[in-house]
């Protein structure tokens, strides 16, 4: 069976409520199983289930213009996998949530593309085709991204925001993922 990782850090639960979309679109596909990892949980059990893990998809909240302080401690902590290439060849994506339009996630998605690199992983990018209405919160992609997962989040509580279309965005990319690492599991 074809193992998946989502590792997130969540500062208000919009984060979090989008990883558990990319786990469950991971989950639909055939042959995967697919864990939840808060970056707060992380202990020597996950660190072998992401050492087992055929793919590691990394979400964080933007904050500042980058990945939050607790994503980037998770982040740290992995250089012991990277000493020993841990990581190495498997498949990587990843995932952002601000509550901006904008707030700067690529440069988000950008360090999780260079952390994965840096682990030798490979990238899976977005498929979803940018929505015809940029914006419209009915609209799957509506943000635009083709890097990973963009979200944006309204200042609401979780269960309300950030909107339907942008969590199954969220659910497609996950599958998506699963996909290329059942694929290249074979």
């Amino acid at each position: 069976m074809t193992q998946v990782a989502v590792v997130y850090h969540s500062g208000y639960g919009h984060t979090a409520r989008v990883a558990q979309f990319v786990q469950q679109g991971a989950q639909s596909v055939h042959g995967v199983e697919a864990h939840l990892i808060s970056v707060n949980d992380v202990n020597d059990a996950t660190w072998e289930l992401l050492a087992k893990a055929d793919a590691i998809i990394f979400g964080s909240p933007t904050y500042m213009g980058g990945a939050s302080a607790d994503f980037k401690k998770f982040a740290d902590a992995s250089s012991k996998v990277w000493f020993s290439q841990g990581w190495k060849n498997k498949v990587a994506g990843g995932f952002t949530n601000s509550m901006s339009m904008s707030g700067d996630k690529l440069s988000t998605l950008q360090y999780f593309v260079t952390f994965a690199m840096q682990h030798g992983m490979v990238w899976v990018g977005s498929a979803t085709p940018g929505a015809q209405k940029p914006g419209d919160p009915t609209q799957l992609n509506r943000v635009g991204s083709w890097v990973g997962v963009m979200t944006q989040a309204d200042n609401a509580p979780a269960e309300v925001t950030p909107p339907q279309a942008d969590l199954d965005t969220a659910s497609l990319y996950g599958a998506r993922v699963a996909e290329f690492a059942k694929k290249l599991g074979k």
